[in-house]
């Protein structure tokens, strides 16, 4: 092997590992604008927590606010409403899981475990029926006091949990803090 060979394969090398950097840096460039618009855009980012003022929100009633696309039922629950609610053997329930994005996995489906106060006053859950994904009526509807949805006939309690119907699951509780008195913080 002369002289002229060795410098032949270490141009070579050279040329392999530039034309492979190469290809890598524009595959690179061509395929980050295809996994960056799968990223949530900025008005989704946006509303990914919201405040809401409940100052106005009456004992006995409640509001439905959207957030990420979907109805949230805040609810501020009367003193008979909750009695009702906390009276319930756990063992008579449907589903025994707190489903409360607040507590650890598995806390059981006591009302002490749903509501956002100790008073138990305040109850916030996602407005989607956990069987098809229908919008449940509220304001005592249903065979239990709490909500019901028309479309297949789910009844969900005082306290969002299921008691009668297709729906395998209660009322998810979503993330939310009071950040004061009168206001909720949703995610």
């Amino acid at each position: 092997m002369s002289h002229a060979d060795d410098h032949e394969g270490t141009r070579r090398d050279f040329l392999y590992f530039a034309t492979a950097g190469t290809g890598a840096v524009v595959t690179g460039a061509a395929v980050w604008p295809l996994v960056n618009q799968m990223n949530p855009s900025a008005d989704v980012l946006a509303l990914s927590s919201i405040r809401v003022d409940v100052s106005g929100v009456e004992v006995g009633t409640q509001i439905t606010v959207l957030w990420l696309g979907k109805p949230v039922f805040i609810r501020r629950r009367t003193q008979e409403e909750i009695d009702e609610a906390r009276a319930v053997n756990l063992e008579d329930l449907v589903d025994n899981n707190a489903r409360n994005d607040n507590l650890p996995v598995g806390d059981d489906g006591a009302d002490q475990n749903r509501a956002m106060d100790e008073a138990g006053e305040w109850l916030v859950m996602m407005g989607v029926c956990t069987h098809l994904g229908c919008v449940p009526l509220g304001d005592g509807a249903g065979d239990y006091d709490g909500w019901f949805c028309p479309c297949h006939g789910s009844h969900y309690d005082t306290s969002g949990r299921i008691r009668k119907g297709p729906a395998p699951a209660n009322l998810p509780v979503p993330v939310a803090v009071f950040e004061d008195e009168t206001t909720i913080k949703l995610g």
